[in-house]
């Protein structure tokens, strides 16, 4: 063994396991071969990049198109609710007729884009039926995956080797050459599941027609039995006359008001704008305990008192106003999303805009160019501020400024940390001071030591003195939760929260989403769509709790309840498929036709032998969005690029170990243990 082959299979293997452990994105590990490879001279620049222009990979980004053409104009979903319909009540032929359907178009479609375009009208026909989706769900993959077998474009391997052929000057397969045996791997797939295959299908219980929900299980599955109660609001309740919004007990409590009765009337997923009343009876998703939790609030509480602004003065601690520009780096991020207070050691106390000062709930406010921070902290670190890219018009604020316009002084409050109490000996992001009390820690005096900005890892202790900026109706809010009294016997069902105005569907992201690792903090879930996220399910588990703060994976199923008008905007959200079809944007079906012909004139002069597939699936891909069957940013999006990048990236791999010998090592090494075997 050479030290070229040492290294390539080194290389090789890091990849294997950057890959099969997911430690970074596939297409960044695809990315870091390639610069490795040339790095080290395994192979030249010219062939590290070669990938990007392989025949293959342009064929297959070319196809994501095509395919992204046939599913906005509805021909899968009009082909499977016309065949569909032939099955009649009878399961063997609708497994049957799913798997045929769904195995047809993934012959010329790429097949996640067929499985996502067959969900919700497969799901729409459970919940017709009332079949079991779990029965019907994976004969739709295993049809998909089974279609792709049976053409050259099916699936991006079949597209690779015949690539491969084409560069080592030999005859590439043809469009069909994959269908004889790819054709008998499909039938015998299909009927067999049909027949045989469809006994040993999981059944997890049917969909109600109605509601769109699981009639059996659903709170099992979820685990929603123990999480959705009700509580009464008092006559004397410091809450009568908030909003939702202003209560924020979503970020208290983690609860989501799901339904508020009030004199005999529901008001189903009521709005941020419902004003509580006297007596309101709210049905509530969240922990029971959470309410009993904030009883130990109360010894904090009392050791709240008025604190006067010159005592945040002095020569160490400055107040500023600074402008954000049009280049600025924080245009269009939350100040959370930006990190603002540890990458800049300061922290913002409102934001001056044209409709008035903010000084509530700034961390999930998106930053626009012209707004103007109110910024406190040490003056070194003012004065970095002012002097970076995208910052302007810094000026200084005395204390009568910040009281004329900020009123800062009505919103200082100061709170001595007692022996015991929730947040001693804990960080500041552990005590979820800010939250709770919707107030922010300007400073700590400990002793004679005063920490400016502390950072949210600081450790808070007994006799510790935090100034903290908010106002007063923080804690009344804080009295009001633990006036609400909780009923222990009613327990309302998801069936009794859904309407034929409310409902209640899971949703999933779409292959192309663009969502997957934000939370819904940061996507601003509720305030943009207008809906409650009940629950979120992930490999087997449904997680209830803290959800605006766990990160979204595809293969997430979001549990979501509120308006059906809201539902079907979602449902019109590249980033989502809603499971179910009315919900779905509607396809432009007056194109089906025109896109079925498009792809017809693609592949003809393929089959004709007159141009190679490359440059035809590149035409196709071009005709998809002259004729409008989807726009250039839809086309865009109907790109799987994290297969491209990774197919690109991993493509001189291929010829590093060709090149060093490594490909005829292994080749050796195989022979000589398995070739006495015969």
């Amino acid at each position: 063994m050479t030290f070229e082959i040492a290294l390539v299979l080194s290389i090789l293997g890091l990849a294997v396991i950057l890959l099969v452990t997911e430690q970074m994105p596939m297409e960044v590990t695809a990315l870091l071969v390639l610069g490795s490879l040339a790095v080290t001279g395994l192979v030249n620049p010219t062939d590290a990049l070669s990938g990007f222009s392989n025949p293959a990979v342009v064929t297959i980004w070319a196809v994501f198109i095509l395919s992204g053409g046939l599913t906005r104009t509805g021909v899968g979903n009009i082909i499977g609710n016309r065949l569909v319909k032939l099955a009649g009540g009878n399961d063997t032929l609708l497994i049957l007729i799913v798997m045929v359907v769904t195995g047809i178009l993934s012959a010329f479609m790429n097949n996640v884009a067929v499985a996502a375009l067959m969900l919700p009208v497969v799901m729409d026909i459970c919940r017709s039926t009332r079949r079991s989706p779990s029965a019907m769900l994976l004969p739709l993959a295993y049809g998909s995956l089974l279609g792709g077998l049976l053409t050259q474009i099916g699936t991006p391997p079949n597209i690779l080797v015949s690539a491969l052929l084409r560069e080592n000057n030999l005859t590439p397969f043809k469009l069909f050459d994959f269908t004889p045996v790819g054709a008998f791997i499909f039938v015998f797939g299909v009927l067999f599941m049909s027949f045989l295959g469809r006994r040993f299908l999981p059944d997890h219980g049917f969909l109600e027609q109605t509601t769109g929900i699981m009639e059996t299980d659903l709170n099992a599955q979820y685990q929603m039995e123990d999480r959705i109660f009700q509580v009464r609001v008092p006559p004397t309740s410091p809450l009568i006359g908030k909003t939702l919004a202003e209560t924020r007990m979503g970020t208290v409590l983690g609860m989501d008001v799901m339904a508020i009765t009030r004199q005999n009337r529901s008001v189903l997923a009521p709005g941020a704008g419902e004003r509580l009343h006297p007596n309101d009876i709210l049905i509530v998703k969240g922990r029971e305990e959470k309410l009993v939790e904030l009883r130990q609030w109360e010894t904090l509480i009392r050791h709240i008192q008025a604190v006067s602004l010159k005592e945040l003065f002095s020569k160490e601690v400055e107040f500023a106003e600074v402008e954000l520009t049009q280049t600025s780096p924080l245009r269009g991020k939350t100040l959370s999303q930006a990190d603002f207070r540890n990458r800049f050691r300061a922290m913002v106390l409102a934001i001056g805009r044209k409709d008035g000062i903010r000084r509530a709930s700034l961390q999930d406010d998106v930053l626009q160019i012209g707004d103007r921070l109110l910024v406190q902290g040490k003056r070194e670190d003012i004065q970095s501020i002012c002097e970076q890219e995208g910052f302007d018009a810094c000026e200084s604020v005395n204390q009568e400024m910040l009281n004329l316009r900020y009123h800062l002084n009505e919103r200082l409050l100061l709170l001595t940390v007692p022996e015991e109490s929730p947040v001693t000996k804990k960080t500041l992001r552990e005590s979820r001071l800010a939250e709770v009390l919707g107030m922010r820690v300007l400073c700590i005096i400990r002793g004679e030591d005063i920490i400016l900005t502390p950072q949210s890892a600081e450790t808070l202790f007994p006799g510790d003195q935090l100034v903290i900026e908010g106002h007063m109706r923080g804690i009344d809010i804080l009295k009001g939760f633990r006036s609400l009294e909780v009923d222990v016997i009613a327990r309302p069902s998801l069936k009794s929260l859904v309407s034929e105005k409310v409902g209640l569907v899971e949703a999933v992201l779409s292959p192309q989403s663009t969502l997957a690792g934000q939370t819904l903090r940061h996507l601003h879930f509720r305030e943009k769509f207008g809906l409650n996220v009940l629950a979120v399910w992930r490999r087997g588990k449904a997680s209830v709790t803290n959800l605006r703060d766990m990160a979204l994976d595809f293969g997430d199923a979001i549990l979501l309840h509120g308006p059906r008008e809201k539902l079907d905007l979602l449902g019109q959200e590249p980033d989502f498929i809603v499971l179910t079809e009315s919900a779905q944007a509607p396809p432009r079906v007056g194109k089906a036709r025109l896109s079925v012909l498009v792809m017809a004139a693609t592949f003809f002069p393929v089959i004709a032998g007159w141009i190679p597939i490359y440059i035809a699936t590149v035409i196709g891909a071009a005709l998809m969005v002259l004729s409008r069957c989807l726009t250039m940013e839809e086309a865009y999006r109907s790109i799987e690029w994290k297969a491209v990048f990774l197919i690109a990236g991993m493509f001189p791999l291929g010829t590093a170990l060709d090149q060093s010998g490594a490909a005829r090592f292994l080749a050796e090494g195989v022979v000589a243990s398995v070739g006495p075997l015969g």
